[in-house]
């Protein structure tokens, strides 16, 4: 069951990729939100932020290592899936290392995506008190 407040937001430099992964969450039931950098998407009102972030690694100016570093210290517990051409064990570390959810390789397979996503979300039943 998707949360009813979860929004997946979607950080790529690349339209057709922004574009293609948009559909495969809204078709899913997932809410989206989409930016080319990590720039526009930390200077947006933290409101606007999704409960769970789909980042490139190579994005012009701050890539999404330090995108979520970044945005870790200032909204900690949002959780980050990462895209990568980049896989080899060094990224793999740096992923691990950043507390990444999980990286996957471009192309990404869709549902592997989908259920790195579901698996990543804060549970329902996580936020009520005991």
């Amino acid at each position: 069951m998707i949360p009813s407040h979860a929004t997946i937001t979607l950080i790529d430099s690349d339209t057709s990729v922004r574009r293609a992964l948009s559909r495969i969450f809204a078709a899913a039931g997932f809410a989206t939100e989409a930016f080319a950098s990590a720039e526009e998407f930390l200077g947006t009102p933290r409101d606007r932020h999704g409960t769970c972030v789909v980042a490139d690694t190579r994005l012009p100016g701050i890539g999404g290592l330090e995108l979520m570093r970044r945005a870790g210290l200032e909204h900690p517990g949002i959780p980050f899936i990462l895209l990568t051409t980049e896989d080899d064990d060094a990224m793999r570390l740096k992923a691990r290392a950043a507390g990444a959810a999980a990286l996957f390789r471009k192309p990404v397979d869709p549902e592997a995506l989908l259920d790195s996503v579901r698996w990543a979300l804060p549970s329902p039943l996580s936020a009520v008190p005991a």
